[in-house]
């Protein structure tokens, strides 16, 4: 397996990693949102979190579509191999 295909593939796992992380904050805040003995104040702090959650969400898969445009797309990524892919990597390097 050669370099950039496994820089893919950390970036790409980081990726759902971060996402899980984050779903499973909402899915928690929505959980004790539920909760009858939870006042007014403590669901807007949970509204709040939900909506910054959300945003960042989008702002980790923003990133990780800019690093991979930056190293040249999808197709690069995903079919290099051997010295194609350190030459990539150092052509992106030296932009």
């Amino acid at each position: 397996m050669s370099a950039m295909n496994l820089l893919f593939i950390g970036m790409t796992i980081s990726l759902v990693g971060k996402c899980m992380i984050a779903f499973a904050v909402i899915m928690a805040h929505t959980e004790l949102a539920h909760e009858h003995r939870v006042d007014a104040r403590v669901i807007k702090s949970f509204h709040t979190e939900k909506i910054m959650t959300m945003i960042g969400i989008l702002f980790i898969i923003a990133g990780y579509i800019l690093e991979v445009y930056f190293f040249g797309g999808f197709s690069n990524f995903a079919f290099c191999s051997g010295e194609s892919c350190a030459a990539t990597i150092i052509n992106s390097f030296n932009r």
